[in-house]
């Protein structure tokens, strides 16, 4: 990001039964919010939550409500029976942004981002995506489209198209 201009702002989401109930450290919640820092954003708010898809909807709508920024979520993107991030994600935006999520897949085609089922999009002025719950798919996703997240927030927050 340039230096002139302000910092985008993130807000972090982690999506895990695991860290909710104690059993699992928030490894991949610290790793992404570690890069998007490294990158220039600054964290603004985290979360944690549970998988579901109510719960999951809910925080985004809660989330995004008045911001111009990014929220990340990290995991419940795959296949597992309580991996409901993108329903939820579905539910809560209002325009799909497939571009995104399809290079955020296309990050690593011969690894597991064939699996992914993450979403991204928009909700109001606020950029949502979905990735990995793996501290190495995470970082690997985010980055796959981090250096169009400003352009994308600005537009979102009525930037004109450059």
């Amino acid at each position: 990001m340039s230096s002139e201009s302000p910092a985008v702002q993130a807000k972090v989401v982690t999506v895990s039964d695991g860290v909710i109930a104690g059993t699992r450290e928030d490894r991949s919640g610290d790793a992404l919010s570690d890069r998007l820092a490294q990158e220039g954003f600054d964290i603004v708010d985290r979360r944690q939550i549970a998988d579901g898809v109510e719960s999951v909807r809910d925080v985004l709508i809660e989330l995004a409500e008045g911001f111009n920024g990014v929220i990340v979520t990290t995991g419940g993107t795959g296949f597992g029976p309580r991996d409901l991030t993108p329903e939820g994600t579905r539910a809560a935006i209002e325009r799909e942004a497939p571009g995104l999520a399809e290079a955020m897949r296309l990050c690593n085609p011969n690894g597991l981002g064939r699996l992914s089922r993450a979403l991204a999009g928009t909700r109001g002025t606020a950029l949502v995506l979905n990735t990995p719950g793996s501290t190495k798919g995470t970082v690997e996703t985010v980055e796959a489209v981090i250096d169009v997240i400003p352009h994308a927030v600005d537009l979102l927050g009525g930037g004109r198209p450059h």
